[in-house]
C-alpha cells in the first residue's frame, strides 16, 4: 500500500512541461465518470477494474484533453473506504479514449471488495466486486447470470436493472453487447444515440467508441456492472453483423474488412473490464481463458468469431438472405472449425485435465442441432454450430471422454431461452446423452415468432425447452450436487416499467447429463 501511495506521489511530481507528462492541472467536470465503473476476470487473488473518463461521452475525444492524465483506484472491504486493502495511479492516455484497465492482485480468495476510482478532483461512482474462492477450496454454490443481445433500439434494460439487485457472484455475458445495425422504424422502441454510416467500409473507431459509450449511458446497465463482475464473450455485433474470422459478406475487401474489426476490437477493449494484457494488436485480440470458482467450478471464455471458417454456399442453398443454408454440402466438409484448431485443441486438453466438478464452456451461440425440417430436405442456421456439424462432432467426442463428465455449455445469441440434452453423435437420436445445454434468450432483441418457434422445437426433440417470445435472461444455481436454472423473462418489447417473472426451471444432476424441468415447489 505504501508502494502505491508513492507511486500516486511520484505520478503527480513529474514536470508539467515534460511532453510525456500528465495533464496534472486538469481539472475534472462532474460528470468525468459518466460512464460508470466496472469489474471483471474474478480470480482467487485478482480482478480487473475498468473505468473511461469521459464528459462529453458522445463526442470523439470524450470531452477530455489530448494528454494523459492521472487517475487514482482504491479497493477497500467496505463502501465507505475506512477499510482500505489497495490503492494505486495511472495513467489514462488519449490514445486509447482515457480509459482505465487495472488488474489489481494480490486480494484475498472470496472476498466481497469495493472500489472507486479518483481524477482532477472528481470520484467515480462505488463499485462492488469479488474474488473467486481458492483453487483448492470447497466452495459450496455458484450464482451466475447468463445474458446476451442486448439491441439498444428493440427495448429497456430492464433485466439489467433486476441483475444489480440480485444476489449473484458472476454475470457471463455471451454476445452482442452493442449492435451495430438499425431496426426499422416500425420496430424501434427507442432510437440508438449513435447511428453507424451507411456503407460498412466508412466504420470508424469514433464511431464504435461513440457507440459504446452510447449503450453505457444507459443506467440500468452501468448498475448491473457496478454490482458485479462480469466475464465477457464476443459475438457478431461487436464488429459486423454475421462476420467470420476476416472475412465478412457486407465488405468482401478483407483488408478493408481487418481495419474495421481492429476498430472495433479496439472500442470493445477501451469499454469493458477485460484485463490489459487482451488489449488488441491490430485486428487480432486475444478473448478465450480459463476460469476456476474453487474445486466446484470451472470456466471456458470461447471465442467463436476471430477464428471461425468463413461461410459457405450461396443463392439456393443459402436462403433468407443468406441467413440459413439447405443443401449445402461445403457445410460438411471435416476442416470447418468455429473455433480454429488451437482454440479447439486447448478447449479439449483443459477438459480433459479438469478435475473440478461441473465443466462450464461459455461460448456464443446454441451447440444442439436447431434445423427446421421441411418436406424438401432440413434448414440449418448459417451463422452457427449447425453450419459447422464437423467442429461440433470434435467437440462432442473431446466432452463424451470418461473422464470428461458435467459438462454444461452456455450460449446465447438466437434469442431464446433453451433447455437441451447434448449427444456424442448430434446427427443420431440414439446416441449417449453426454451434456447439458443451456441457452439465453436476449436482454431485448426480439425473437423468433412462435410458428417457428414450435416448429423448430418440434424438428429437434433434445430441445427440452425452447421460448422465444419472452426477454430476460438465466439464473444458474450452482451446488457441487446440482445446477439449478431458472429462466427470467418479460414479454417483448421490454418497456421501462416491465418486470422479470419465472419462466420455467431445470435442474441438471451431478453424474447425470441432460437437464430436466424442475419438481413442483
Amino acid at each position: 500500500m505504501a508502494a502505491a501511495a508513492l507511486a500516486w506521489q511520484r505520478v503527480f511530481a513529474a514536470p508539467a512541461a515534460a511532453p510525456s507528462a500528465p495533464y496534472s492541472a486538469w481539472k475534472a467536470p462532474a460528470d468525468t465518470f459518466s460512464l460508470g465503473v466496472a469489474s471483471g476476470e474474478p480470480r482467487a487473488d485478482s480482478v480487473v477494474l475498468w473505468t473511461r473518463l469521459a464528459p462529453r461521452p458522445m463526442q470523439a475525444d470524450g470531452g477530455m484533453p489530448g494528454q494523459a492524465v492521472p487517475v487514482r483506484w482504491e479497493v477497500a472491504l467496505d463502501a465507505q473506504f475506512q477499510q482500505l486493502v489497495k490503492v494505486g495511479a495511472l495513467l489514462a492516455q488519449p490514445t486509447s479514449a482515457h480509459c482505465v484497465h487495472v488488474e489489481v492482485s494480490g486480494l484475498m480468495p472470496g472476498r466481497q471488495y469495493h472500489y472507486r476510482f479518483q481524477s482532477g478532483g472528481q470520484q467515480s461512482p462505488v463499485g462492488r466486486t469479488r474474488t473467486a474462492p481458492a483453487p483448492d477450496a470447497r466452495a459450496p454454490r455458484l450464482r451466475a447470470v447468463l445474458a446476451s443481445c442486448q439491441h439498444y433500439e428493440a427495448g429497456y434494460f430492464a433485466a439489467h436493472r433486476e441483475i444489480a439487485t440480485s444476489d449473484v457472484d458472476l454475470v457471463l455475458f455471451v454476445g452482442d453487447y452493442i449492435y451495430e445495425t438499425e431496426l426499422d422504424v416500425f420496430q424501434t422502441v427507442r432510437p440508438h444515440p449513435h447511428t453507424f454510416p451507411r456503407s460498412e467500409s466508412e466504420y470508424t473507431l469514433a464511431d464504435y467508441r461513440a457507440h459504446h459509450a452510447s449503450y453505457k449511458l444507459d443506467p440500468d446497465l452501468r448498475a448491473a456492472h457496478a454490482a458485479h463482475p462480469w466475464l465477457m464473450v464476443w459475438d457478431d455485433h461487436e464488429v459486423a453483423n454475421d462476420y467470420a474470422g476476416d472475412e465478412d459478406m457486407d465488405l468482401p475487401d478483407r483488408e478493408a474488412f481487418l481495419q474495421v474489426r481492429a476498430s472495433a476490437y479496439q472500442a470493445y477493449f477501451e469499454h469493458l473490464p477485460l484485463s490489459p494484457h487482451r488489449a488488441p494488436v491490430g485486428p487480432n485480440m486475444p478473448m478465450h481463458d480459463r476460469y476456476e470458482w474453487g474445486q466446484l467450478a470451472e470456466l471456458w471464455t470461447v471465442d467463436t468469431r476471430q477464428y471461425r471458417d468463413p461461410h459457405v454456399c450461396s443463392g439456393l442453398h443459402a436462403p433468407m438472405h443468406g441467413k440459413a443454408l439447405w443443401r449445402c454440402e461445403a457445410a460438411q466438409a471435416p476442416e470447418r472449425s468455429m473455433l480454429g484448431p488451437s482454440q479447439e485443441d486447448w478447449l479439449a486438453q483443459g477438459l480433459a485435465a479438469s478435475t473440478r466438478a461441473w465443466k462450464f464452456i461459455v461460448q456464443s451461440t446454441q451447440v444442439a442441432p436447431g434445423e427446421v425440417r421441411t418436406p424438401f430436405g432440413p434448414v440449418q442456421y448459417a451463422d452457427g454450430w449447425d453450419a459447422y456439424p464437423a467442429a461440433r462432432e470434435r467437440l462432442m467426442a473431446a466432452i463424451a471422454q470418461p473422464r470428461v463428465p458435467d459438462v454444461v455449455c452456455l450460449g446465447g445469441d438466437v434469442h431464446r431461452h433453451v433447455a437441451a440434452r447434448l449427444r456424442s453423435d448430434p446427427r443420431n437420436p440414439q446416441s449417449p446423452v453426454v451434456a447439458s445445454e443451456i441457452v439465453t434468450s436476449s436482454i431485448s432483441s426480439r425473437g423468433l415468432g412462435e410458428l417457428l418457434n414450435n416448429w423448430l422445437k418440434s424438428s429437434n426433440p433434445d430441445l427440452l425447452h425452447v421460448r422465444s417470445d419472452e426477454r430476460g435472461y438465466a439464473l444458474l444455481d450452482v451446488t457441487p450436487d446440482k445446477v439449478t436454472v431458472e429462466f427470467r423473462g418479460t414479454p417483448h418489447p421490454v418497456r421501462p416499467d416491465s418486470r422479470l417473472r419465472t419462466q420455467a426451471t431445470y435442474v441438471i444432476e451431478r453424474g447425470t447429463p441432460g437437464p430436466r424441468l424442475a419438481d413442483p415447489a
